[in-house]
């Protein structure tokens, strides 16, 4: 049996299940680019700055300044100047994001659910504990 390459199955697995999500979540003006990462982690961590969300979510600066300014856009979030930092904007989410969040989370478990629904529960927590520990050599 040949070996298929690990990185083009977990590419490819990525950008179905981002197309997939972003259907989902058009009606809710969040759009590609994992937005719903970006909000989940703002809603997680009120307060937060750019600089550790690109830090956190592992995207590039300008990756997370777009999502951010989009974000604001939609209402889901507000910047605010952080008062011991002067030129650092911390981000909050607003009551349109907070009411979201259950159906947010709803969508993303769906989500899961329909990824994994052809694995057994034991299957399931040993794919998960496999990519950790793949991800383990990426973070080097």
């Amino acid at each position: 049996m040949r070996k298929e390459p690990i990185g083009k199955l977990i590419s490819l697995i990525h950008r179905h299940s981002q197309k997939t999500l972003n259907k989902r979540l058009a009606a809710y003006d969040l759009g590609g680019g994992g937005q719903h990462s970006f909000l989940k982690t703002i809603l997680h961590k009120p307060g937060i700055n750019q600089d550790q969300l690109t830090h956190d979510l592992k995207f590039d600066k300008a990756t997370t300044a777009r999502a951010v300014k989009q974000l604001e856009q939609a209402g889901y979030i507000r910047r605010i100047v952080n008062d011991q930092d002067r030129r650092s904007l911390s981000l909050y989410p607003t009551a349109k994001a907070e009411a979201f969040m259950p159906q947010l989370q709803s969508i993303l478990d769906e989500h899961n659910d329909r990824l994994t629904r052809n694995l057994t529960e034991d299957e399931h927590l040993q794919l998960i504990a496999l990519l950790r520990k793949v991800n383990l050599e990426t973070e080097e």
